[in-house]
């Protein structure tokens, strides 16, 4: 069922449904058995658990059972194709969301062997707006549960304008600038309502987007009204069935079965996902690995996977952290890279928002070393917004989703004063300047305080430093691209686009995804096509983190007395996550950072 609460984010419309009932005993047979590897059989695919970028970090920093990555699963489906002894293929989507980038990606490479006329059935307790995606492009069938829903109830976008509570009613200080008219990151706080600029932005992406999904979809469902009827959910599963969106009511092992015997075969085996898959992996050799880490010296591509927000530190302790690019962490990992002999190419998958600008910058440093002596390739996950556009800029050549982020060539620098706030509590705060005698001392040696606000020479000077963030980040994009900050300028001012209308503006090279991305790498080294991928999981060791590599003094404090913010929005809307850390620069003392105005997915 779905579920789906955002603010400040772009969404795919806002649905509560919650059925309960008791699900009927399964039945057990004979062909439930896995089938031999030589056998004829139908591959089962189970993206219920989503399709991550990496797998999630466990207790000790340890990762979750492997082959159940975006990565894996192409890989999954490129061994299928090879495979002779598979007869079709099996989807079961429960009740995910997915990121839209990802779907299309993944529908692709299913329409691929649907055109080779190998039967894909799609099995769905839910399906939304980004499953349906990956359904219409890659499914030749589609059964929904007989109490599950389609809740393709086509695009818009949220806004939450947060000013009169904060200012007005908790007396709280908002005390945020911005470089670039369009970048809108403040307006949240600051605003009743968006500006000219930031509408336009947001509504110019909006179409964008709409466009893809509704063309995609059309596509693959080739029926007649199914693309108006995407817009118009959300329905029952008999009525998506009369609207053309889904072919069959059903239960999942009725589906299974019913390929089965369409393809004239009795067993079925688990190619991706799903319980068992990871069941004949060394679980001691996969501890030794998770201690000792994964030197990226497997293969002559490296695939180096940078998601989530950008920050200088760690992201949490030993025993474990949110998910998010670190300075120190990253940097260390693409130096052994940039040493490595045997590494010929760089992939590097990014899906981020931004954030720290000296972390953005430092990583640009990094990045542009190792240009100098081997290709890079940046593949777009669901955004390079920001310093992750900041990143994107030092490949060689950029791919992106039709309905990916770029963009957003802007700077926002500030902080949210609390001392007025106190006041109605009882709680004054006094600074007292040690030069005295000079006016505006008090407010510019505490600049840095939450306790007060910024007065008209301190907002002057930090937007002065602001300014030449700007111009660096600008300068560094040209650089990347090997143009001119006057050509790129158009395109900056904070604005985001598609990554079909950032192609056309010159912001990508190409549209295409992961395994696009990696062909060219491979083309760009002058290497076999079939060069073999070595993945980097842009995460630290176990013994990394025992060494301590934590986060700051400030987040660890907070943590201690119970204000692990992360985790407090995680778990009430775990999609806003990248979002909102790529602002906690703000409170680890950095007044300036890189992150894009608006959260945004397709959900």
């Amino acid at each position: 069922m779905a579920s789906r609460l955002v603010s400040a984010a772009l969404v795919a419309g806002l649905a509560v449904s919650i059925v309960g009932c008791e699900g009927r005993p399964r039945e057990v047979r004979k062909s439930d058995a896995p089938a031999p590897k030589s056998a004829p059989h139908v591959a089962v695919l189970d993206v219920t658990s989503g399709l991550p970028e990496h797998e999630d970090a466990g207790f000790l920093g340890l990762s979750a059972p492997k082959r159940r990555t975006f990565w894996d699963f192409l890989q999954a489906v490129e061994g299928i194709r090879t495979d002779a002894h598979v007869k079709g293929i099996f989807v079961r989507f429960g009740g995910t969301t997915l990121p839209a980038a990802h779907a299309e990606e993944a529908g692709d490479v299913l329409f691929e062997l649907r055109k080779k006329g190998l039967p894909i059935h799609c099995h769905a307790d839910g399906l939304g707006n980004t499953a349906m995606i990956m359904a219409a492009r890659g499914c030749t069938k589609i059964t929904v549960s007989p109490a599950g829903d389609v809740d393709t109830v086509g695009l818009a976008a949220q806004v939450v304008y947060l000013r009169k509570l904060l200012v007005e009613e908790l007396k709280v200080s908002v005390d945020i600038l911005q470089v670039g008219k369009f970048k809108g990151a403040e307006e949240p706080l600051t605003r009743d309502g968006p500006s000219d600029e930031a509408r336009a932005s947001l509504e110019g992406v909006l179409a964008d987007l709409r466009t893809t999904w509704r063309d995609t979809i059309r596509e693959g469902r080739a029926k007649e009204g199914v693309a108006d009827a995407i817009e118009d959910g959300p329905y029952s599963p008999k009525a998506a069935i009369a609207r053309g969106i889904i072919d069959e009511v059903g239960y999942s092992d009725d589906a299974l079965r019913g390929l089965e015997k369409l393809v004239g075969v009795e067993r079925h085996r688990a190619r991706f996902g799903g319980p068992g898959v990871s069941a004949d992996d060394d679980a001691l050799g996969e501890l030794v690995e998770a201690i000792a880490g994964d030197g990226p010296s497997a293969g002559p591509v490296a695939l180096v996977r940078a998601t989530g927000s950008i920050s200088m530190g760690g992201g949490g302790g030993p025993f474990g952290g949110r998910d998010g690019i670190t300075q120190k962490e990253l940097s260390r990992e693409l130096a052994e890279i940039e040493k490595n002999d045997d590494i010929k190419a760089v992939v590097l998958r990014i899906d981020s928002p931004g954030g720290s600008a000296l972390a953005s910058d430092l990583l640009w440093h990094d990045l542009m070393r190792i240009r100098a002596k081997k290709p890079i390739v940046v593949s777009v996950g669901e955004m390079a917004a920001s310093g992750g556009y900041y990143l994107a800029s030092t490949a060689n050549v950029i791919f992106a989703d039709p309905m990916s982020i770029v963009g957003s060539i802007g700077v926002v620098g500030g902080k949210v004063g609390i001392g007025g706030a106190l006041e109605r509590f009882g709680v004054h705060a006094e600074t007292f300047p040690a030069a005295k005698e000079k006016p505006g001392a008090a407010a510019r040696a505490a600049y840095l305080s939450m306790l007060s606000s910024w007065d008209d020479p301190t907002k002057a000077r930090v937007l002065e430093t602001m300014s030449g963030i700007y111009d660096l980040f600008l300068a560094r994009v040209a650089e990347g691209r090997k143009t001119t900050p006057q050509a790129i300028a158009p395109h900056a001012e904070g604005r985001i686009f598609s990554g079909r209308e950032g192609k056309r503006l010159g912001l990508v090279d190409e549209l295409g995804g992961l395994r696009d991305a990696i062909a060219k790498a491979r083309e760009l080294a002058k290497l076999p096509a079939d060069a073999h991928v070595s993945v980097s999981f842009g995460r630290p060791t176990l013994l990394d983190k025992l060494e301590g590599g934590g986060g700051s003094e400030e987040r660890a404090a907070m943590r201690a007395l119970g204000l692990d913010l992360e985790r407090l929005v995680s778990r009430a809307m775990p999609e806003v996550v990248p979002f909102a850390t790529s602002f906690l620069p703000f409170v680890e003392n950095e007044r300036v950072v890189l992150a894009t105005p608006f959260a945004v997915w397709i959900r």
